[in-house]
């Protein structure tokens, strides 16, 4: 069993800024609390930090199918819809 670490979770973290589109940061802030307000107290506090880990983590796991030289080139080879 691992041991717990000495120091808080979110200090073992880089900080890192990212610009976000406002229907992006409304649902993901709706999308936090959803969750949140599901699980009923247990386990750790959902951010939007970290959904935005778990969704780099997800593209970095389909990073062989993503090719493009624009924002809307990438987001073709993933499937997914334009933004406009």
């Amino acid at each position: 069993m691992p041991t717990a670490s000495v120091r808080p979770h979110y200090t073992q973290l880089v900080r890192k800024e990212l610009r976000v589109f406002q229907d992006q940061a409304m649902d993901l802030k709706i999308l936090t609390m959803t969750i949140n307000n599901n699980k009923l107290g247990m386990g750790e506090r959902i951010t939007d930090n970290t959904l935005v880990r778990v969704a780099i983590d997800l593209l970095l796991e389909r990073k062989a199918d993503l090719s493009g030289t624009t924002e809307s080139e990438l987001r073709d080879s993933l499937n997914l819809p334009p933004r406009y």
